[in-house]
C-alpha cells in the first residue's frame, strides 16, 4: 500500500470520526478535505492544481435545473404540513379505522404514505404524527413499542415515495455517475436516467413496503391482541360520518398528488416543473384550509377553488394547442385558446396572491419560508463540501482503490452489490443520508455502473437502504424527533426497541428488491415506452 492509498484510507476515517463527534456536516468535509489536501501537497502525494476544477464543480451545482427542486419540494411539503393536512388524515382514518383492533396503526400508515407523497419531508411527518397520533394510540391501550415504531417507521416512508428529496439528489448523482460509466466504455453518446426514472422506479417497492408495515400490524393485532386494542364502542364516530370526514380529507391531498407525480409519470412535466405545481398547489391548499377554519374570510374558498379549476384548465390547454406568443401563423382556435390561457391564467394569480395574503395574514407564509431557506441552505452547503471532498479523495486516487476493491470481491457484481449495501447500511447508523449521497455514491455508483448494474434498480435499492438510517440507533434521526415530541411515559428504549420490527422489514423489502428487480424496472420501462 503506497502513501496515497493510506492517505486516502485516513481521509475517510477522519471524516467519520469528525461527524460521528457532531462537528457540521458541511465544514467537516471541507476542512478535512483541505487539510490532507496541504498534507498530501507537503509530502508530495497530491497535486494542488486539482483543486482548480472545484470553482467550476460549485458553478455547475448551481447552475443544475434538477436540484431547483429541491426548495421546491421542501417548500411544498413544509406548507402542508403548517396547514394541518396531517392532523385532518390522521383524525378522520383514525374514526374510520379504530373500530377494529390494530386500526389506529393502519391508519398511521396509510397517513404516513399519504403524507409521503405530498411532502417527502421526514422530520415535519415524525413530528406531526408523534404529536396527534402517538397520544392516541396509547389512550386507546397500544403497546408503547408498537406504536413509537410505527410512527417512526411511517414517517420515514417519504424517503422512498416520491416525490422524495432523496430521489431527487440521489438520482442526480447517479445520473452523472452513469454517464460517467459510459464515457469509460467509449460511448460517447450515452444514455441518460432522469429523476423521473426514479421517481417511478421507487413508486411500487414505497408502496410494498406501505403493504408490509400494514401486514406486520394486522398480524400483531391478531396474535397479540393485546398490543393493539380496537377502539372502545362509543369512542368512536358512526362509520357513515367517519367514511364521510376521511373522503372530505383525502381529497385535496389526492389530487395534489395526483398533480405532481401524474404529470411526471406521464411525461406531461419534469421533476422540477412538476415540484412548482405542488409548491403553487400547497400554497392553494394552505389558503383554502385557513378560510374554511378561521371563518374570518369574507369570500371563504371559492376564490381558492376557482384558481385551481383554472390552473387545470390551464394545463388541459397547453397539452391540446401550442400556446406560443409572436407565432408567424396561428390558426383561428389557437387565438382562442391563447386568450382562454391568458384569461385562466389571471384567475390564478387573483387565487394564488389570496392565498399568499392568508398564508401571511395568520402567520405560516413566514415560519415556511424561513424553514425551506434553512433546509435548502444545508443541503447545498454539504453538496459543496462533498464536492470539495470528493476532488481530494479522487486526487488521491481512491477511485480506483474502490474500484479494484469491489472487482476482487467473491461473487462477482452481486458481491460488489451487497459490500456496498452493507456499508451504506453500517454508516446509516452514524452519519445522515445526505452524506452517504454526497460522499459514499459518487465513489462506488460509477464503478457499479461500469460492471453492469441496471442504474434505476441501483438508485431505488441505496434510496431503500438510506431509509433505514432515519431507524437505526444510535443516530436515527425519526428517533430523535420522535423522542423530542413523546409523552415522558414513552422511554427512549421503547422507541428503540419498536423500529426494531419495521428495520427488519426493511431489510426483507431489500431482499425481496434484489430478488426481483422489475419491481424497480418495470415502471419506468412502461412509462418510457
Amino acid at each position: 500500500m503506497d502513501l496515497r492509498e493510506i492517505l486516502d484510507l485516513l481521509m475517510f476515517g477522519a471524516m467519520c470520526v469528525m461527524l460521528v463527534a457532531g462537528f457540521p456536516v458541511a465544514l467537516t468535509l471541507a476542512g478535512v478535505a483541505l487539510l490532507f489536501a496541504v498534507i498530501g501537497v507537503a509530502v508530495g502525494a497530491f497535486d494542488f492544481s486539482i483543486l482548480l476544477a472545484l470553482p467550476n464543480r460549485i458553478f455547475q451545482t448551481t447552475q443544475n435545473e434538477t436540484l431547483i427542486a429541491v426548495p421546491l419540494f421542501v417548500f411544498m411539503g413544509v406548507m402542508l404540513e403548517r396547514s394541518r393536512v396531517a392532523e385532518d388524515l390522521l383524525e378522520s382514518m383514525g374514526h374510520l379505522f379504530g373500530r377494529i383492533r390494530g386500526g389506529l396503526g393502519i391508519s398511521v400508515f396509510l397517513v404516513g404514505a399519504l403524507l409521503a407523497a405530498s411532502t417527502g419531508i421526514v422530520g415535519a411527518t415524525v413530528v406531526t404524527m408523534g404529536l396527534i397520533a402517538l397520544p392516541t394510540m396509547l389512550k386507546h391501550g397500544y403497546d408503547r413499542s408498537l406504536a413509537s415504531g410505527a410512527i417512526a417507521a411511517s414517517g420515514t416512508l417519504g424517503q422512498i415515495i416520491p416525490p422524495s428529496i432523496v430521489l431527487v439528489l440521489l438520482g442526480d448523482v447517479i445520473r452523472d455517475s452513469y454517464q460517467q460509466a459510459q464515457l469509460k466504455q467509449g460511448v460517447f453518446a450515452p444514455d441518460t436516467v432522469t429523476v423521473g426514472d426514479f421517481f417511478a422506479g421507487a413508486l411500487i417497492p414505497g408502496l410494498v413496503l406501505v403493504g408490509l408495515y400494514m401486514a406486520y400490524m394486522v398480524l400483531t393485532a391478531i396474535f397479540r391482541p393485546s398490543r393493539a386494542p380496537a377502539i372502545e364502542r362509543g369512542t368512536h364516530e358512526p362509520w357513515r360520518v367517519a367514511l364521510k370526514r376521511s373522503l372530505a380529507a383525502l381529497v385535496a391531498p389526492v389530487i395534489l398528488i395526483v398533480a405532481v407525480l401524474g404529470s411526471i409519470l406521464g411525461g406531461l412535466a419534469t421533476p422540477t416543473e412538476a415540484a412548482a405545481i405542488g409548491a403553487l398547489g400547497a400554497i392553494m391548499l394552505a389558503g383554502f384550509k385557513l378560510a374554511s377554519e378561521k371563518g374570518k374570510t369574507r369570500l371563504g374558498g371559492w376564490p381558492i377553488i376557482f384558481g385551481a379549476l383554472a390552473f387545470a384548465a390551464l394545463l388541459v390547454l397547453t397539452q391540446l394547442y401550442d400556446l406560443r406568443l409572436g407565432l408567424s401563423e396561428n390558426t383561428d382556435g389557437e387565438r382562442a385558446a391563447i386568450l382562454a390561457a391568458l384569461i385562466l391564467f389571471a384567475l390564478v394569480v387573483i387565487a394564488v396572491g389570496i392565498a399568499l395574503m392568508r398564508t401571511l395574514r395568520f402567520g405560516v407564509l413566514r415560519p415556511v419560508m424561513e424553514q425551506t431557506a434553512q433546509i435548502t441552505a444545508m443541503v447545498f452547503l454539504i453538496l459543496i463540501g462533498a464536492a470539495f471532498f470528493s476532488l481530494v479523495f479522487r486526487g488521491f486516487g481512491g477511485d480506483d482503490t474502490i474500484h479494484a476493491f469491489l472487482s476482487s470481491m467473491p461473487g462477482g457484481v452481486t458481491g460488489a452489490v451487497i459490500v456496498v449495501m452493507l456499508v451504506m447500511f453500517l454508516l446509516g447508523f452514524f452519519i445522515d443520508f445526505i452524506e452517504i449521497v454526497f460522499i459514499v455514491v459518487p465513489v462506488v455508483a460509477p464503478i457499479l455502473l461500469l460492471m453492469g448494474v441496471d442504474p434505476v434498480w441501483l438508485g431505488v435499492m441505496m434510496a431503500m437502504n438510506l431509509q433505514t438510517s432515519f431507524l437505526t440507533p444510535p443516530f436515527g434521526f425519526a428517533l430523535f424527533y420522535l423522542r423530542g415530541v413523546a409523552p415522558p411515559e414513552v422511554r427512549t428504549a421503547e422507541i428503540y426497541r419498536g423500529v426494531l420490527p419495521f428495520v427488519g422489514l426493511q431489510i426483507l423489502m431489500l431482499v425481496l428488491l434484489a430478488l426481483w428487480p422489475e419491481m424497480a424496472t418495470w415502471l419506468p420501462e412502461t412509462v418510457n415506452k
